[in-house]
């Protein structure tokens, strides 16, 4: 059973390395879509082709160093249902006054591999924008959904998850990162370094 507003995601697309936090562009707002020709469709693929060799269920642009307001998400909702898109220059709606509800579950990034921990945000989201050919599109998240459609939106306005938790907990994250480093080559996901040696 697909979700009503889930559109299909381009295939075809090559993996390319995944940007780390500290790099520049990860850390700052990124520049709106105003162009959607046959360099922003080979972008969205490669996107899609990334995120699915590093297991992920969203990535913006920035995580593979692109300077473009533009994320792809392939993720369940809180019914478990698979929701997939393309959203550039993305506006999120969430929930004011007592329809706010939060959400305590681990995050992790895709560009601080192999670290999670504990991230309070709203468990239910909107995001209004354009997909890669300049339509309209809107998804509405509940769940892991919801926390990814904030995550990815996150990431184009320049704020890593680590920016919303404690610096207690954000200590703790680099350094479980640290210690898994070494199974996340600097051009991951193209050589995923194997886990069983």
């Amino acid at each position: 059973m697909s979700h009503p507003s889930s559109r299909p995601l381009p295939p075809g697309g090559s993996v390319r390395p995944i940007t780390r936090w500290g790099t520049p562009v990860m850390h700052r707002e990124l520049r709106e879509v105003t162009q959607f020709d046959d360099e922003l469709q080979v972008l969205v693929a490669d996107m899609v082709a990334t995120m699915a060799a590093a297991n992920g269920v969203g990535l913006a642009a920035n995580q593979v160093g692109v300077d473009l307001k533009v994320f792809v998400f392939d993720c369940p909702d809180a019914d478990d249902v698979r929701v997939t898109g393309v959203v550039c220059n993305p506006v999120l709606d969430l929930p004011e006054g007592a329809a706010r509800q939060l959400e305590e579950a681990d995050e992790g990034c895709l560009s601080l591999p192999g670290a999670f921990t504990s991230c309070s945000r709203p468990d239910e989201a909107t995001v209004t924008g354009l997909d890669e050919h300049g339509e309209p599109v809107t998804f509405h998240g509940t769940g892991l959904l919801a926390r990814c459609l904030q995550h990815e939106t996150d990431h184009l306005n320049g704020t890593v998850f680590g920016d919303r938790i404690p610096e207690k907990a954000r200590k703790r994250l680099y350094k479980q990162h640290r210690e898994l480093a070494d199974a996340y080559p600097e051009d991951w996901p193209v050589s995923p370094a194997s886990l069983e040696d």
